[in-house]
């Protein structure tokens, strides 16, 4: 599991540079769940690093493989400066727990819900995965576990999530493109629907 989340770990910084901040969330029953923050301009990166050190299992699977199953890691991109975004460091921590908290497995194109603004005064308390391979390559691991994917997280607000959930992930990911939504906007308002 360390050697894992060392990797992992030193995956990041290649891609993001020296974080400048960590912290590290604990739930009952749950292995340590870390977020690092590596600041790019204006642009803050929040990056999960915990998630990946089990694989996630399918829930209809009577056991849970050890070594064989996708692993992930979370990544938020927002503009700094704007909103108090650190505090979303809860919220993501939790975000990464769901599949040992929930047994679910993770992948682009699901939609995670905490239940509360992912940071004071976000219209967002619902992010869409989305695919992985862009800011951070996957982690190849030596076989038979599967790479470690980094997923980047893209917040929705209630009407976007709602829409997502008739529609589908794709067709909402079309909508934000085609209005020119800046999806790293911390405050931005919902993407029109009509």
């Amino acid at each position: 599991m360390g050697e894992v989340l060392a990797l992992v770990e030193a995956r990041l910084r290649t891609a993001l540079g020296e974080p400048d901040a960590r912290a590290a969330v604990t739930f009952l029953g749950t292995d340590r769940i870390e977020v690092l923050r590596f600041v790019d301009g204006d642009v803050v990166r929040y990056a999960t690093l915990g998630m990946s050190a089990h694989p996630m299992t399918d829930p209809t699977s009577a056991l849970a493989d050890p070594v064989k199953g996708p692993r992930a890691e979370l990544v938020l991109s927002v503009r700094g400066g704007l909103a108090d975004t650190d505090k979303v460091l809860r919220p993501l921590a939790v975000l990464a727990s769901t599949p040992q908290v929930e047994g679910v497995v993770v992948a682009a194109g699901a939609s995670l819900d905490v239940g509360e603004p992912l940071w004071p005064g976000a219209p967002f308390s619902s992010v869409l995965v989305a695919e992985p391979g862009g800011l951070v390559e996957d982690l190849e691991l030596d076989e038979p576990m599967e790479p470690v994917r980094f997923l980047p997280l893209l917040p929705m607000t209630s009407n976007e999530a709602a829409w997502k959930r008739v529609h589908g992930a794709e067709a909402l990911q079309e909508r934000w493109l085609t209005n020119g939504t800046d999806l790293r906007d911390p405050l931005r308002r919902s993407v029109s629907l009509d």
